[in-house]
């Protein structure tokens, strides 16, 4: 959906919600660039675009999964994210951050597959999407920009 007309129209809120929602990442899990590559997995939509008294912006994450054993790639903030200790120095809770070792036992089945971390970090950027898709929703009303974005959707 992401190339539909009404998603056009609000490609200069979402900036703004962007520098507005940047404290609400800065106090999360994720770092910026964390919650961009999360951002680029999630589409939005319009559900019952046509009521106006139920339509509402949802964060559609189907995709994020797919993103989530990336974000071990991407710094996660703190000191890492700032040019302190590199790749094999520790993650922030001092564990072991991977290797050689941790990937062949993992291939052998062997090693913590990390799949609690997974899920709550798939869940937490659930929930944050969703709480942007709200925060952006409330800036379009604020902006009286709502029920235009509404009525776009809802002739799609």
């Amino acid at each position: 959906m992401s190339d539909s007309p009404w998603t056009d129209r609000i490609v200069g809120a979402r900036m703004t919600v962007d520098q507005q929602f940047s404290s609400r990442i800065a106090d999360s899990q994720f770092s910026n660039q964390q919650w961009s590559l999360i951002m680029t997995a999630t589409e939005f939509e319009i559900e019952d675009p046509d009521d106006p008294d139920s339509a509402r912006l949802v964060a559609d994450t189907e995709q994020v999964e797919q993103v989530i054993p990336e974000l071990e790639n991407v710094p996660s903030g703190g000191m890492g994210a700032m040019g302190g200790p590199g790749p094999g120095a520790g993650n922030q809770d001092g564990s072991s951050s991977g290797g050689v070792f941790d990937s062949i036992m993992g291939a052998l089945g062997l090693g913590d597959d990390g799949g609690d971390d997974h899920a709550e970090k798939r869940r937490a950027a659930e929930r944050l999407a969703q709480e942007y898709a709200e925060e952006l929703q409330s800036h379009l009303e604020s902006e009286g920009r709502w029920q235009s974005v509404r009525k776009a959707a809802a002739d799609e």
